[in-house]
């Protein structure tokens, strides 16, 4: 299976933010969006990195700054590893695994694509459940 196809079944609107909104703003589209991570994209609708509930509590819950202070670019997570949009599946758990992330930035011939997360792994890998689990729930290898 190959990421492309995950990320077709994904909304074609990004849950993206610019990077100098504030904390405050961006936490309440992540809320009304029921999103896990917002999608940082500059003026020219170029990719910059990632704020997920993560950064804003490794980050921000503990700073000395109200939130309304805090600019998405302080916090946002700049260092994501990157897929090719042909990569399979296996090769974003080797990724995510080795770098411990839950996210992955998706390129197609250097256009950013989207974002691939560890949940939506999962949900394909339940989608096909039959494929990877024998009746009992044995994995089949």
């Amino acid at each position: 299976m190959e990421v492309i196809s995950i990320l077709a079944k994904k909304h074609h609107s990004f849950n993206h933010v610019m990077p100098d909104t504030n904390l405050r703003d961006a936490l309440f589209r992540m809320n009304c969006e029921n999103a896990d991570y917002l999608i940082v994209m500059d003026d020219d609708d170029h990719f910059l990195g990632v704020l997920s509930e993560h950064e804003v509590i490794s980050k921000a819950l503990f700073g000395r700054k109200p939130i309304e202070k805090i600019m998405v670019e302080e916090v946002m997570n700049t260092r994501l590893p990157v897929v090719d949009a042909d990569d399979t599946v296996e090769t974003c758990i080797k990724l995510m695994r080795q770098f411990r992330v839950r996210y992955l930035a998706v390129y197609d011939n250097f256009s950013f694509c989207g974002i691939i997360s560890s949940d939506d792994i999962l949900q394909e890998a339940v989608s096909h459940r039959a494929e990877i689990f024998d009746d009992e729930g044995a994995p089949v290898f």
